[in-house]
């Protein structure tokens, strides 16, 4: 049974066709954004790199096949970028202390400074897209976000 509050179909329709509109223009502007920040992070290095960098930064020191499934890259990828990024001087490796055949990747401190700096370029976008919302709107489109990826009723 459809209440007053319930909109008509051909509405909901129309809601949810905007929905999808609006998910795509998010996409496409944090894919920008990514692209900025991977800029911000080494202009010398694909952006592939910044995800890498900034799984490090945010879970520490790893193999490069996890870093690879955890980035969702194929692993000879990872590991040219891993090697790219060693020249460089952004990560270093060393030997698994687990399995000596093996390495362990791990940002050096220039490249903890660099993702640093990158995260609070981004944080500064965010909170200046934001910056005139009520605590309570950011709140809202939080929960929502959360339920929509959840696939929470």
């Amino acid at each position: 049974m459809q209440t007053t509050s319930d909109p008509q179909p051909q509405d909901r329709h129309r809601l949810e066709l905007a929905l999808g509109e609006e998910i795509n223009a998010l996409l496409s502007a944090t894919r920008a954004l990514s692209e900025r920040s991977a800029a911000h992070f080494h202009e010398g290095l694909q952006p592939a790199a910044f995800h890498i960098a900034r799984w490090l930064h945010a879970f520490g020191p790893a193999k490069p096949s996890v870093i690879a499934d955890a980035v969702g890259m194929d692993r000879s990828s990872t590991s040219t970028l891993i090697s790219k990024m060693r020249a460089l001087g952004l990560l270093t490796s060393s030997p698994d202390p687990a399995d000596r055949r093996g390495v362990i990747v791990t940002l050096t401190a220039t490249g903890e400074a660099r993702v640093a700096e990158t995260l609070e370029e981004r944080g500064a976008e965010f909170s200046g897209r934001t910056r005139d919302w009520s605590t309570d709107e950011l709140s809202q489109l939080v929960a929502l976000l959360h339920r929509l990826i959840a696939g929470d009723e």
